[in-house]
């Protein structure tokens, strides 16, 4: 049986949030931080992992 974690990002200067669902949080992450995560979470830069 797989794990999948919601989580949260959210970017500091104007507190965009950004909702998820993975089975590889920390990879997920990762990718948030990398700009290849989402282009939501590049444009808004959304990286910081708050839940």
């Amino acid at each position: 049986m797989r794990a999948y974690w919601v989580y949260m990002l959210a970017s500091q200067p104007r507190g965009t949030l950004y909702i998820g669902v993975t089975n590889g949080l920390i990879k997920r992450v990762e990718e948030h931080r990398a700009g290849i995560g989402s282009k939501f979470t590049a444009k808004y830069k959304v990286h910081r992992l708050v839940w």
